[in-house]
């Protein structure tokens, strides 16, 4: 699949996300289940999430991967317990569109990585998937999903 990747200027967005520990095969149900308890603080104060989910990838160990798992908000809204406020930090990140299943998303991190590699870039360690639609809304191959690395302060 052709990605178009994009340089550009991110301006920080608040979130209220929740940490996670877990393994490849259980992240879909650990992803679930984090929305499911955001969703439901949202609710209990009176707030709405954005219609974009994410999640933020502090490391591709699929045997024990550390995620963040949140919505974007209008305006920053204080956390409770294990769900916390915080952001998408602002400055350079490079990122492109992923149409299809999340499972074959491997290609887009392979042709961001290509692109780093070829513009001398240094990500921060950080991937977003920022997720624009949602499986209970679209067929599997309509999925959108923005693939989102950030860079470190020294990116050209």
């Amino acid at each position: 699949m052709d990605y178009d990747i994009e340089l550009t200027e991110q301006q920080s967005q608040p979130v209220i996300s929740k940490r996670i520990r877990t393994d490849a095969d259980n992240l879909p149900k650990e992803l679930g289940r984090a929305y499911g308890d955001i969703v439901r603080y949202l609710n209990e104060i009176g707030e709405k999430p954005t219609d974009i989910a994410f999640a933020a990838y502090y490391n591709m160990n699929m045997d024990a991967l550390d995620v963040e798992a949140g919505f974007i908000v209008q305006k920053p809204i204080l956390g409770k317990d294990d769900i916390k406020a915080d952001e998408i930090p602002s400055g350079k990140q490079v990122s492109c569109l992923h149409k299809g299943p999340y499972i074959h998303m491997e290609s887009a991190y392979h042709a961001i990585m290509e692109w780093v590699k070829e513009n001398g870039c240094t990500p921060t360690g950080v991937a977003y998937e920022l997720y624009l639609n949602s499986p209970y809304d679209v067929p599997e191959n309509e999925l959108l999903t923005k693939v989102m690395l950030p860079l470190a302060p020294d990116a050209k």
